[in-house]
């Protein structure tokens, strides 16, 4: 039997004890040998038909383990051990599931976006007492945010790696793909003097409408302070600007917000949250998986083909009361 995601994770972390990098497919092969599992067991798939159960299971208990910290992955369909990881495999000799990873802040923090949903081990919802009472709908609905939770988390990770050129550039292309710039253009306009001005939004065809934008790519403790808007600000007047969007990695403290509301120039402030949020939302960085469609019974067809029946019935009763004195005429 194939076992859940969340006791793959504790063997997960020992074999990735030797601080290798090791391919994912590979573990799905070592795990599915080290629980003896038949071929029948290997070659399952998800109701989808989609993935094999135990890739699926696999994936997810990487997942996990990566919002704890306990893994890193240095490349697509890789994955190796952290010094976290270490010390939790020899904290925890016997079982490593949620409850101990919820320790961990950056769990914690993961597990607050998906609100309290839990997460699948095979592509539904892993079903606590309180959740099988649910409708399918609901379920779908929990697997959704628990999915757009752990993918929103690896953006911004993905993200922090960037040089600020190439952070600069990522953000104008989101800024595209949300449709600004339609009648005009985005450009790139960061380098070196560039006064605080990373790309500019020319909302019409001739450049009269623009928004100017400033993109920090800080790591997530590093929080954008009050300094920095007001630098942003200097550098709209200095364009003679009155609007502007700043976008950052991590977050804006109170003074920054406060500044940014305070001046007469409109100032957007993108925090990495809604960051992660937009790029999901407008695709980028990310693919479709699957698409599930739930089907529920029309009502209204089955009332309609009712109101059909009787209809006929109807309709064929003052035939069937007329055919005896039409017989009867036949007779005489």
């Amino acid at each position: 039997m194939v076992p859940d995601f969340q006791s793959l994770m504790r063997p997960l972390l020992a074999e990735l004890g030797d601080g290798a990098v090791h391919r994912v497919r590979d573990l799905v092969t070592v795990l599915s040998d080290r629980f003896e599992l038949s071929d029948a067991d290997r070659e399952a798939l998800l109701p989808s038909g989609q993935q094999r159960r135990m890739d699926n299971r696999v994936t997810w208990a990487i997942s996990h383990l990566f919002q704890a910290g306990l893994v890193t992955r240095p490349a697509r369909g890789q994955v190796t051990i952290t010094d976290v990881g270490r010390e939790v495999l020899a904290a925890h000799p016997d079982r490593v599931d949620m409850k101990v990873l919820q320790r961990f802040e950056s769990y914690r923090d993961f597990r607050s976006r998906s609100a309290r949903r839990e997460a699948t081990d095979d592509g539904a919802v892993l079903v606590e007492p309180a959740a099988e009472r649910a409708s399918p709908q609901d379920l779908l609905d929990q697997a959704v945010t628990e999915n757009r939770a752990a993918v929103q988390g690896e953006l911004l990770e993905r993200a922090l790696p960037l040089c600020p050129t190439d952070f600069e550039r990522f953000v104008v292309r989101l800024l595209e793909r949300m449709g600004y710039g339609r009648s005009g253009e985005v450009l790139h306009s960061g380098r070196s003097g560039d006064a605080g001005i990373d790309g500019i939004i020319s909302q019409d065809p001739l450049g009269l409408d623009r928004i100017y934008v400033q993109a920090k790519r800080y790591a997530p403790e590093q929080s954008v302070q009050q300094p920095a808007i007001q630098g942003f600000v200097g550098a709209l007047m200095g364009a003679q600007g009155d609007r502007g969007v700043f976008i950052t990695t991590s977050s804006f403290s109170s003074g920054a917000r406060t500044e940014a509301d305070r001046v007469n120039a409109r100032i957007e402030l993108i925090d990495g949250v809604r960051l992660a949020e937009l790029m999901l939302r407008h695709g980028v960085g990310v693919q479709v998986e699957t698409t599930v469609t739930l089907h529920q019974v029309d009502e209204d067809f089955s009332e309609s083909l009712r109101r059909r029946c009787r209809t006929v019935i109807i309709e064929w009763l003052p035939l069937a009361a007329a055919r005896p004195r039409a017989l009867a005429a036949t007779t005489r």
